[in-house]
């Protein structure tokens, strides 16, 4: 199989700049796609896990076809997330460094629309956008599709479950000649559904790598806990994990912002996204989570869709995801680029069944943890509270008489005498009983619930 981009059929112009930005193998899915969208005329249906280089696998190949002196819109990709939207408009532009003659756009919502209707009065060749806001662009007649050879379906997966109907609108509106790339990390039945009701009946179907590719580098692991322990059991991980970055994954709104509130008042460098906040907040969260700001990212999982970053060392489940479609995406932003990555699913105790069942269906192997004993909590518990002293800013009301007051209590202890002391009164007011040792129960298979 080739292993160059080169021998994919690549032009010189692209190489350069996939040289500049040091990307010279080429991956499954694209040693499998690139040749394919460039030399055929067929729709093509690609099953890449999360990870695996699917914007440049259909990216690299669309620069190439498209002419730049026709300035009608040529190539629609859609993406079901603002976030994702722009990471692919980023890469797009990233890969076109030496090739300026060809406009991309990219159609997000969250931001004003004008300034967007105004750009599309220029030549635009390719348009990222996501569904919503290319439809009101479509309502408005700010938009002119009648030209489009080519539509790519990104995470189309997520696309159709969460955003159908714009999609159905744009469809519509799109010439039944086009045609039609399709990505997906899973094949539920509406992609399925899709494929036959969108696309022609000769479609090319690809599949990468799917026994590793996703999974690969990463270590599945699950925690049984009492729901009382869950948020302590948290922080005691994420203490063991100062430093690196890790996303956190929660099933609501709601609890999303609860659990960023506990962070925060334990002094963890966190912020969180999801769906309620507006998008000027979570731009400036994805920021500062990109450029490595803060450390740990609380979220939704629609809302961290898109989200590309390398040296995301973790992944945690902090509630157990619906769908094996979810598990996939939500372990799949880490291991990213060939690095190694973990992801821990913080259980109850009725919800261990579930995961021989997410063993069977993704073709991968959990290995359980041990939630930490009595002491290790005390002395992980302990630790947050010295960083909450650590991270307490003066108080500059208190009169400098009783600070001098306060001062000569402790005026002839060392440094370290003064930690032991205050150490110790900490230990003896949170001092806990360590629980009699028992065997933890192993988790045991049992039938699989009715889906």
């Amino acid at each position: 199989m080739p292993n160059t981009f080169s021998s994919l059929g690549i032009n010189p112009s692209l190489q350069q700049s996939l040289a500049e930005l040091n990307i010279v193998v080429p991956t499954d899915i694209q040693q499998k796609t690139i040749p394919l969208i460039l030399t055929e005329t067929k729709d093509v249906v690609a099953l890449a896990k999360t990870g695996s280089g699917k914007t440049a696998a259909f990216g690299l190949p669309l620069l190439q076809l498209i002419d730049p002196k026709n300035t009608n819109i040529k190539a629609i990709i859609l993406a079901p997330t603002r976030e994702l939207g722009q990471q692919i408009h980023a890469n797009l532009e990233a890969f076109a460094t030496h090739s300026p003659e060809i406009r991309i756009a990219s159609l997000c919502g969250g931001i004003p629309i004008k300034p967007q209707i105004e750009r599309l009065k220029n030549a635009t060749h390719i348009v990222v956008a996501t569904p919503g806001r290319l439809v009101d662009l479509i309502k408005r007649n700010a938009i002119d599709l009648k030209n489009v050879a080519y539509l790519v379906l990104d995470e189309a997966d997520e696309m159709v479950t969460a955003l159908k109907t714009d999609l159905d609108n744009i469809i519509a509106e799109i010439p039944k000649g086009r045609r039609t790339l399709l990505f997906t990390a899973t094949m539920p039945g509406t992609i399925k559904q899709l494929v036959q009701n969108y696309m022609s009946k000769h479609v090319l179907h690809i599949e990468a790598n799917m026994e590793t590719m996703g999974h690969q580098g990463i270590d599945h692991r699950f925690m049984v806990v009492e729901p009382i322990e869950k948020l302590e059991v948290l922080l005691h991980f994420l203490s063991s994990k100062e430093g690196e970055r890790g996303i956190i994954f929660c099933k609501t709104k709601a609890a999303v912002n609860k659990l960023a509130k506990n962070l925060a008042i334990n002094k963890f460098s966190s912020g969180a996204i999801h769906g309620s906040l507006t998008q000027a907040i979570r731009d400036r969260v994805m920021g500062q989570f990109r450029e490595g700001n803060i450390d740990i990212l609380v979220a939704t999982d629609l809302a961290a869709r898109g989200l590309d970053v390398k040296e995301i060392s973790y992944v945690i489940n902090y509630h157990l995801p619906d769908t094996y479609e979810t598990y996939v995406h939500r372990s799949g932003r880490t291991a990213r680029a060939g690095a190694a990555g973990l992801s821990v699913t913080i259980l109850q105790q009725e919800e261990v069944f579930e995961i021989p069942e997410f063993e069977e269906e993704l073709g991968i192997v959990f290995t359980e943890m041990k939630k930490p004993d009595a002491q290790s909590t005390e002395e992980s518990n302990t630790f947050l509270w010295a960083k909450k002293i650590f991270k307490t800013k003066p108080n500059r009301t208190i009169s400098a008489e009783f600070k001098e007051k306060i001062s000569t209590v402790f005026h002839h202890l060392t440094k370290e005498e003064l930690v032991d002391k205050i150490l110790a009164h900490q230990l003896a007011q949170t001092s806990i009983i360590p629980p009699k040792a028992e065997t933890p129960a192993k988790p045991t298979k049992k039938k699989k619930k009715q889906k």
